[in-house]
């Protein structure tokens, strides 16, 4: 049984749901029991089994996804809203501003992974690479802070090329032990560092963009604003910035180009195309992204230490764009959420969310490989993978 919606009412309806989440999402992060948490998500779960049952759920994933612009706007204006309602909560709005940035974060793994099918298991450590390139760059005054987040993707992309020669010359199983060896080079290279702090970590200073100190609490009327406030609105503002150009990449001629490379690189070469070419542009972009993301997180937590840019790290980081759905970025969304916030508020999974990560990658590729929300084939040229697909990842 399908619930069909009228091609005209899709973005109101894509609206309307996007904002219905937004009560959903406030009593779950205002929830302090795990008592509570735990029966929040047996709603929400409960409810989910009922719509898809009766194919609601697929109608209002498939309104959401082909309402994209509607879709997104309703989403920002969510996260606007429990930004506001949690105006005075710091652990709330850390916890929404580590999602936002992790989501960037993966949106760099999404164009290596999902586009050119490039191998990345030390997202970590290249995250790691702009939060050190923030913490040296922002002890300079004169340095505009700008700048100093956009020296930290660029630093992350430059490490990052390090690791083309051996990559273009490898596959598969081969180039993943490539970058995970990188990252544990990394995290090696900064605890014998003691420029770097050493194992000790570096200070960081806090960010400064138009005479706005990011690291100050501010005050409305009586309203007292958490300094939290700022960071997650510009970890919003990246995020979305990331997601417009990740999404126009994904349907111009370069996504087309990335999709030929992944599905098979020998039959792209075949017709033409520059296979080395787009696999460094998808690498380079995506470390890009994620050093970016590095340097606003290192900005926002004011310290940063190689315990941080782990191995385990980097395995979160892939956890969550398998786990989403390799190749889509709205399961990719979903998916960080999931990761990120779950175990914060459920802290008896805090010490096993390593293992319970592990079983979830498992059992996600074993009985839905294509993730939470699978990747559907492009259909014409100016279009990307848009819709549920009905099976695995293309």
């Amino acid at each position: 049984m399908t619930v069909e919606i009228p091609a005209g009412r899709r973005p109101l309806v894509a609206t309307l749901a996007v904002l219905a989440s937004a009560p959903v999402a406030w009593l779950f992060l205002r929830a302090e029991s795990e008592l509570a948490v735990g029966a929040i998500l047996a709603a929400v779960v409960a409810a989910a089994a009922v719509a898809g049952r009766f194919g609601l759920l697929g109608s209002l994933a498939r309104a959401a996804v082909e309402s994209e612009r509607a879709t997104s706007l309703a989403l920002a204006g969510v996260v606007v809203i429990l930004v506001a309602v949690f105006h005075d909560d710091h652990f709330v709005l850390l916890l929404l501003a580590k999602v936002l940035l992790a989501a960037v974060a993966c949106l760099g793994l999404h164009v290596q992974f999902g586009q050119a099918g490039v191998v990345n298991f030390a997202g970590a450590a290249f995250f790691g690479v702009g939060g050190y390139a923030a913490a040296v760059l922002a002890a300079h005054p004169g340095i505009p802070h700008l700048f100093v987040l956009l020296a930290g993707g660029m630093a992350a992309a430059l490490v990052g090329s390090v690791l083309l020669l051996p990559l273009l010359r490898t596959r598969g199983h081969y180039a993943a032990l490539i970058t995970i060896a990188f990252g544990l080079l990394f995290r090696t290279f900064i605890e014998v560092n003691d420029a770097l702090g050493g194992p000790q970590g570096l200070r960081v200073e806090g960010l400064r963009l138009l005479g706005w100190r990011f690291n100050d609490n501010h005050s409305l009327g009586d309203a007292e604003f958490s300094f939290y406030v700022g960071y997650a609105l510009a970890a919003l503002a990246l995020l979305a910035v990331a997601f417009a150009v990740v999404r126009r990449l994904e349907t111009s001629w370069v996504g087309l180009a990335l999709d030929a490379v992944r599905l098979d690189e020998t039959a792209a070469g075949c017709f033409g195309i520059a296979v080395p070419r787009w696999k460094i542009a998808a690498f380079t972009l995506g470390n890009f992204l994620t050093g970016v993301a590095g340097a606003l997180s290192a900005m926002m937590t004011g310290f940063i230490a190689p315990n941080n840019f782990t191995f385990r790290e980097s395995l979160v980081f892939v956890s969550i764009v398998l786990l989403g759905g390799l190749g889509n970025v709205w399961g990719l969304t979903l998916a960080t959420f999931i990761v990120v916030v779950l175990p914060e508020k459920l802290q008896v999974i805090q010490e096993y969310r390593y293992l319970l990560f592990a079983a979830l990658v498992i059992a996600v590729l074993i009985y839905r490989p294509g993730g939470l929300v699978p990747r559907a084939l492009r259909r014409s040229f100016g279009a990307a993978p848009r819709g549920l697909g009905e099976g695995g990842a293309a």
